[in-house]
């Protein structure tokens, strides 16, 4: 791995020294070799289940185009309506699910005004009220609403819930209770769920030096899965008999093979496994290869042993903590300080890779997480073999921040 590492550096920092133009820092990297290998893993691990592209991963439209343009994947899972409306548009895809419930008036706005749009789009609910905020934004119900579930799908073990903290909805009840008054309220339509398993998909579960945590992880995920097939089970029958969905979505980038092979799930999404972000570190089930980096160039020598590069603090969502900081990945043998971590103007590294570095030279980063990386930049570097082929635009690129 260390020597993959090195020799990634040389490879990053040869296809920059190419280029015919100076680029400005922090430079953002997509290996689009490692983009593709990655998508076809994740499609052959799917099974079959068609994937749909999580477009908070990447944030980047060409991006999106690529992984849908690739075998085994088909629409886009979305974060906010407004960033669906858009996608729509710009005709990235015509089929996306927007993946978290929405009160944003001005962006229902436009979709209940625009029959493409609402055909093409659909919401997510957990509650009434997400219904009566679509509600209050339009006077005539002449032009449907598609709307999907969002069913929990975390952990009940010893008294405690396990998982993300998202939907209310977990009873079956108390599903089909929500279903009933989406099915008979005029301007809506249901036609999907979605049971995101955030515990099973978004937590490595074999980390070095964690070798105790990391079975009880693996403990927990054969627990949940087990438990969330019956669940979903028991969901579908009842709304089996309400009406007859389109889809439902499950999983994630850290578990399409798991999610996908429950009978009731049509669809699983990814998008981190294209990119594999820090945090996808460490899973026992795929290897995947990190395809994304950040170069930052040296600027100070403090004292040997330690090198200073510009930049570099990009750090993860999240609980706080250091997974939520990004690696210094190549060269292999640096380190950030437990003192100053990652810093907005300027990052120290120690680490025997120090003395090899000289002022200018650019060090690679990780990001802990995949599309949060792009909010930091308005383009994307594309590089291909050993050379730097191509910009894409990010969603900052193009004024947006959704």
């Amino acid at each position: 791995m260390l020597q993959q590492r090195d020799r990634l550096w040389h490879r990053l920092n040869g296809a920059v020294a190419a280029h015919p133009e100076p680029l400005p820092t922090p430079l953002m990297v997509v290996d689009l070799d490692a983009f593709d290998a990655n998508a076809g893993a994740l499609a052959q691990r799917a099974g079959g289940v068609p994937i749909r592209v999580a477009s908070k991963s990447l944030r980047v439209p060409d991006l999106i185009r690529r992984a849908l343009a690739r075998p085994g994947f088909a629409g886009v899972l979305g974060f906010t309506v407004a960033e669906a409306l858009w996608l729509e548009e710009q005709g990235v895809s015509d089929d996306i699910v927007v993946a978290y419930p929405s009160v944003d008036r001005a962006a229902l706005t436009r979709l209940v005004s625009s029959p493409s749009a609402a055909s093409r789009i659909t919401l997510m609910v957990d509650d009434e009220a997400h219904l009566d905020v679509v509600d209050s934004v339009r006077s005539s119900t002449a032009v449907p609403v598609r709307v999907a579930l969002d069913v929990d799908a975390g952990l009940r073990w010893a008294g405690q819930h396990v998982g993300p903290k998202r939907s209310p909805l977990a009873a079956v009840d108390d599903v089909l209770a929500l279903a009933r008054q989406v099915v008979d309220r005029p301007g809506f339509r249901l036609v999907g769920v979605m049971t995101y398993e955030g515990q099973v998909a978004g937590v490595p579960d074999d980390v070095p030096g964690q070798r105790a945590r990391s079975a009880v992880v693996r403990r927990l995920k054969r627990l949940s899965l087990a438990q969330l097939t019956d669940r979903r089970a028991a969901v579908a029958a009842a709304l089996g008999e309400l009406t007859e969905l389109e889809f439902w979505n499950a999983g994630g980038s850290g578990s399409v093979a798991e999610s996908g092979a429950d009978p009731v799930v049509t669809e699983v999404a990814a998008g981190s496994g294209l990119l594999v972000p820090g945090l996808f570190d460490h899973y026992r089930s795929f290897t995947p290869r990190p395809a994304a980096f950040f170069g930052v160039p040296v600027t100070r020598r403090p004292r040997e042993g330690i090198v200073t590069v510009h930049g570099g603090g990009l750090v993860a969502s999240g609980a706080a903590g250091r997974d939520r900081l990004p690696l210094p990945w190549a060269p292999a043998g640096l380190a950030l300080t437990s003192l100053e971590g990652a810093g907005e103007v300027q990052t120290p590294l120690t680490g025997a890779a120090a003395a090899m570095l000289g002022i200018g030279d650019l060090v690679w980063f990780r990001h802990a997480k995949a599309g949060e990386l792009f909010e930091h930049a308005t383009r994307a570097h594309l590089l291909a073999a050993d050379r730097l082929v191509g910009e894409a635009t990010t969603y900052r690129g193009h004024g947006h921040a959704f």
